[in-house]
């Protein structure tokens, strides 16, 4: 039997005879991660959403735990200006405005969270099929999306609503619904060049079956414009469960929402603008927190930038 010392090979301190040790990563894909994080932190744009967004998931986290005063609870303190014991003053019946903002932050967040995760889960799937199989199937599919595209947003959104009234699960399928389209016409763009790449022409000559070839090959190779897809539409999500709730078509009346803070206070704009006002802003800065943050992911998961490292 032959040597270590005649065959070349170096011997491994406690290395199983006959087992070959494997790499416990891929050497290029550590790379490839570690210039998409230095990348990412470069980016102002990206940090500045994510420490403002982040802020506000930790605030819907442990809101209930951190309101000053019980969100429904009346005062006789009616219109009171922002003070030391309500800084964000008081609505219409006395209700702390802050400890109803703080509620409101995990009813908007969920609101968004989940209607993006819909509308990109059916997205996802409808561009898949249109966009691999093609001919009829693209065909039924995509006048579908077209028709979906053809209604503003929130018309849509309000229609749906209209119809299958309002409350918390209706408004997060009205508003998925609206986005759908959106992540379809992404998905079945990326699947007409992916579908032609030589690994998946290589799975497909092999036998591989077409949903695994989907789902192995094709999904995980357009992740990055999903993900950034996915935070535009959690903003965007936001917006319209605002403006929903607002028209008075959102989740539950007696639910503290940002817009139904909005909807209360546009009758007291000049005597008490606190009520609009603040909860305005929780709007415009978590919208343009999102924003900012899928403008730098999307900048940082840039195949060529992250080439360049």
């Amino acid at each position: 039997m032959p040597s270590a010392s005649s065959t070349g090979a170096i011997p491994l301190t406690g290395q199983t005879p006959g087992v070959t040790l494997q790499p416990l990563a891929d050497p290029g894909q550590r790379a490839t991660g570690n210039r998409f994080r230095r990348r990412l932190l470069r980016e102002r744009k990206a940090l500045v959403g994510l420490i403002f967004v982040g802020f506000l998931a930790l605030v819907a986290l442990v809101g209930p735990y951190v309101a000053p005063h019980d969100p429904d609870a009346d005062d006789f303190d009616l219109l009171a200006p922002p003070s030391l014991s309500h800084p964000m003053g008081t609505d219409s019946f006395g209700r702390d405005l802050l400890s109803r903002m703080i509620i409101g932050t995990r009813v908007s967040f969920s609101v968004g969270v989940l209607a993006a995760f819909t509308a990109m889960v059916g997205g996802v799937l409808l561009g898949l099929l249109a966009g691999y199989y093609g001919k009829w199937i693209d065909s039924i599919i995509m006048r579908f999306v077209d028709l979906l595209w053809a209604f503003p947003v929130i018309i849509l959104a309000v229609a749906m609503v209209a119809i299958f009234g309002a409350g918390f699960r209706n408004v997060v399928i009205a508003i998925a619904v609206a986005y759908l389209d959106d992540f379809a016409r992404l998905v079945r763009a990326e699947v007409l060049s992916l579908r032609e790449e030589d690994y998946t022409t290589a799975a497909r000559a092999v036998g591989a079956r077409d949903r695994r070839i989907m789902l192995r090959h094709i999904l995980p190779n357009m992740a990055a414009p999903i993900i950034v897809q996915v935070t535009f539409a959690v903003g965007l999500g936001i917006l319209s469960e605002s403006t929903l709730t607002f028209l008075g078509l959102g989740v539950n009346p007696a639910t503290p929402t940002w817009g139904l803070a909005l909807n209360e206070g546009r009758d007291f704009v000049r005597q008490a603008w606190w009520i609009s006002v603040f909860p305005g802003l929780a709007i415009v800065f978590t919208v343009l927190g999102l924003n900012l943050f899928g403008d730098g992911l999307r900048d940082a998961l840039d195949v060529k930038s992250v080439g360049e490292g």
